[in-house]
């Protein structure tokens, strides 16, 4: 198997599993290659050692979860993460340069700054004008041509250029763009946000850099607007309506399905959709 790919599917299962049982050996074993290879392939492509990847995923995961569960105590987060509560605020601490309570009463559900333009605050809406905006819906599974790129959201666009001059001559009047994003921008460095650019196509499309996107029961945000308001929108569904909602997030991915672009405008309409259990 290609290598790129096996390290892609390291870092899926690596995201799907951040609150159980994680080790170098566990994830090279799936592989099926020592972990000594594997760990310097993992390296090469990421950047990281698998270590200090698992290590920096599960405390910028754990910031999620308090950002996403206000009422729910911060040691009990952290024992889901396996940490106990003097070790879970040491490492957040070391990561995030504040204490996991410091960071909570930091977490604000009225205005925010935009990281990308860090001079730009913009207010947050209510949650009932989020919620007007929001449906459940079933998404079926999606079998997908993609590229990962690791770094900052804001190169997206950018990136979504290239990806389409590559692969236009599998792009259908009936394909469907999509991006997976793993992280929060507001909370991981921008240089280390994952996110997939997609298209669907046929599984004997004969290329290597295909996958499966699990479908399920997601909440649907029907935004129609400027690229650059997206991130905002994603902040306001996270910190407002998302924790009144009872909902509870399935799994550590989001998804963003395109209906029409218009590139000269940089303005979108498209569904932002967030799995749920």
């Amino acid at each position: 198997m290609d290598r790129k790919k096996l390290v892609n599917q390291s870092i899926d299962y690596i995201m799907q599993h951040l609150n159980e049982e994680l080790s170098l050996d566990t994830v090279a074993a799936r592989s099926y290659m020592s972990k000594f290879h594997f760990s310097r392939m993992f390296k090469e492509e990421t950047g990281e050692s698998v270590y200090s990847f698992i290590k920096r995923c599960r405390i910028d995961q754990s910031a999620v979860d308090i950002k996403l569960n206000p009422t729910k105590a911060i040691t009990e987060i952290g024992l889901d993460y396996g940490y106990s509560s003097s070790n879970y605020s040491t490492v957040f601490r070391k990561r995030h340069k504040v204490s996991p309570a410091v960071f909570k009463q930091s977490i604000t559900t009225h205005s925010m700054s935009v990281p990308f333009t860090p001079e730009r605050a913009v207010p947050f809406k209510t949650e009932k004008e989020y919620a007007a905006h929001i449906e459940i819906q079933e998404i079926n599974d999606l079998f997908v041509i993609y590229e990962r790129f690791i770094g900052s959201y804001a190169d997206i666009e950018r990136n979504w250029y290239c990806f389409l001059d590559k692969y236009k001559e599998f792009l259908l009047e009936k394909t469907i763009l999509a991006e997976r994003f793993f992280n929060d921008p507001a909370i991981t460095d921008s240089s280390q946000c994952i996110c997939d650019i997609c298209m669907t196509a046929e599984p004997d499309c004969g290329l290597n850099n295909v996958m499966r996107i699990e479908g399920g029961r997601w909440i649907v945000y029907h935004f129609n607007g400027e690229i650059k308001d997206i991130y905002e929108t994603l902040q306001g569904i996270f910190s407002v309506w998302l924790p009144q909602s009872g909902c509870r997030m399935a799994r550590q991915y989001g998804l963003n399905f395109y209906h029409s672009i218009d590139w000269d405008n940089h303005s979108v309409v498209m569904d932002l959709c967030i799995p749920i259990e």
